[in-house]
């Protein structure tokens, strides 16, 4: 192993002690109400049950994998392009990782490098419909209209994370849009193609844009499974 991944190693192993404030969900009783309904129209208790979340799709057509932690932060992607190198990438709750195609690891435990993980690892797994398990906060923006259909709109802000707007549809309950404003573009995330995985009811497509040309991206799941996940795999490999 290389000396900057042992640096990497020894970063990660501090913010893993570092303290963390205990879970004090802040969500504000109208937004609860709309997570409550959501909640129980893509699998309500069946959501109590997942102890693992792994799938499998396609990006922008290429071939990636993803495992994910619905007790506490975790989050592994393995991303593949035309030449067979695989990229991977992590987050064990305290630190985020990478190691690019030909190997360089990379990551720490800076906020700068945390933050884009830990909400990705947040809304990957839908942890807003665990109110009392993951610290967060959620308020109602109110009722929106696109497309002909009419939403319930939420944002959510997971501790460390950056917020989201969560638009459910009124008429199904689901989620149907995810916007993040805190860029210098809004991104709008469309879920579609719901399908039932097990218990519950969830989107396998989710379209990318922020309005420019190059700015569109597809993620299509293709196998979905609620299998436990080993949760050293979420920490930077030590070869």
């Amino acid at each position: 192993m290389g000396k900057a991944a042992r640096t990497i190693l020894l970063v990660l192993a501090f913010a893993l002690t570092a303290a963390a404030p205990a879970a004090h969900a802040q969500y504000a009783r109208p937004a609860a109400q709309v997570l409550a309904r959501a909640r129980a129209a893509s699998g309500g208790n069946a959501w109590n049950y997942l102890r693992g979340w792994h799938e499998t799709g396609t990006l922008d057509g290429a071939a990636y994998e993803r495992w994910l932690d619905p007790l506490r932060y975790g989050m592994r992607e393995e991303d593949h392009d035309a030449a067979g190198g695989v990229a991977v990438r992590g987050f064990n709750g305290a630190g985020a990782w990478r190691i690019d195609a030909a190997g360089q690891a990379t990551g720490g435990g800076e906020p700068a490098l945390v933050r884009p993980d830990r909400t990705e690892a947040f809304f990957g797994v839908y942890a807003f419909f665990y109110t009392s398990r993951f610290d967060a906060r959620g308020r109602m923006v109110g009722a929106r209209k696109a497309d002909g259909r009419a939403f319930d709109v939420v944002e959510v802000e997971p501790w460390g994370g950056t917020p989201r707007e969560l638009w459910f549809d009124r008429k199904t309950g689901l989620l149907g849009r995810i916007v993040d404003r805190t860029g210098a573009r809004p991104v709008t995330t469309e879920l579609s193609d719901y399908r039932k995985a097990g218990p519950l009811k969830v989107a396998f497509r989710f379209v990318s844009d922020d309005g420019t040309p190059a700015g569109r991206s597809v993620r299509q799941v293709q196998s979905l499974a609620f299998t436990p996940a080993d949760r050293s795999m979420f920490g930077l490999p030590r070869s």
